[in-house]
């Protein structure tokens, strides 16, 4: 019985629908994970696996993985309907140097949590296996820390939810997960592995406003599909300003522009840079062929020359 002051769970649930009722009120709820959204009901599914991670720092190659998150799933290839979680793993693992305290500022991990503790190769490969797609937030930060601690990342198609989905385009003013969280209705504890995993894949079920997709199926209609970066060697210096307006950016190591255009954009992409940075001369570029398997790695796709 409530006490004054105090309301029933009942109680508390009836005053909640009202407010969301009311037009000037946004309910916001905690998010509570289930393990299982529908029930398989005969068609075809596949295996997905969301995967999040938490480092030392943001430095490939210097950083490490301090918690590894996975989430694997089964969905419907067809609708981007997620229907039930098959398993979730969750590990710490002792980077062999003291966490910077700015890094566990964002996570709140620290060196004692993580002392003497390891990510199971063995488990995480089981897990994966069979996968027809890894999706994380932010697929560029997380797919080569990945692939440098457990190189079984390496043999997956990837996708990312940050970069595949147009949440701009589709009425939503940030691509934060958060913020895409609080859009649907629900807040959790973010910057910690699992948690991050479990809310990512709750989001995918999201019903875009504007196209009527899921996030998932919006994701599978493009995630195979080839592009193609092109690197304009031998560009003038006059022509920076030209190239960086159209899209263009510098990569300091390569000392080179270079911009992604899918493969419908490819020949029109190419007969700009020829008139526009080559003043029409014949030219030659590197064209870097990008998919699933190389997209957001820190391998990058196949280079090879092209004529202009």
């Amino acid at each position: 019985m409530a006490t004054a002051g105090q309301l029933t769970n009942d109680e508390l649930e009836r005053l909640l629908q009202q407010l969301a009722g009311h037009p000037d009120v946004r309910l916001v709820r905690r998010f509570v994970p289930t393990s299982q959204y529908l029930e398989p009901d005969g068609r075809p599914l596949a295996k997905g696996v969301v995967v999040d991670t938490e480092t030392t720092g943001m430095r490939h190659g210097q950083d490490k993985i301090i918690e590894l998150g996975l989430v694997a799933f089964e969905f419907d290839p067809a609708s981007g309907e997620v229907y039930r979680i098959l398993e979730t793993y969750n590990a710490l693992e002792d980077p062999g140097f003291p966490i910077p305290p700015e890094s566990t500022e964002v996570h709140h991990i620290t060196d004692a949590m993580v002392a003497n503790q390891r990510i199971d190769d063995a488990t995480v490969a089981r897990l994966v296996d069979g996968a027809a797609i890894v999706i994380a937030h932010n697929a560029k930060f997380d797919r080569p820390f990945l692939e440098s601690r457990l190189p079984v990342f390496s043999a997956l198609p990837w996708a990312c939810s940050f970069a595949q989905v147009d949440w701009q385009k589709e009425g939503l003013g940030s691509q934060k997960l958060d913020y895409i969280a609080y859009r649907m209705g629900f807040f959790y504890d973010a910057h910690r592995a699992e948690a991050d995993c479990l809310a990512l894949l709750e989001a995918l079920r999201f019903q875009l406003p504007v196209s009527g997709k899921r996030a998932l199926k919006a994701i599978l209609d493009q995630y195979q599909a080839q592009d193609y970066r092109l690197w304009a060697r031998g560009s003038r210096f006059d022509t920076k300003d030209i190239l960086k307006e159209r899209g263009y950016r510098w990569d300091g190591e390569e000392k080179c522009w270079h911009r992604s255009v899918s493969e419908t954009q490819l020949p029109g992409e190419l007969a700009w840079l020829k008139q526009a940075v080559y003043g029409g001369r014949p030219a030659t570029i590197d064209c870097e062929t990008c998919d699933a398997y190389s997209r957001f790695s820190a391998r990058g796709g196949k280079q090879a020359p092209r004529a202009l």
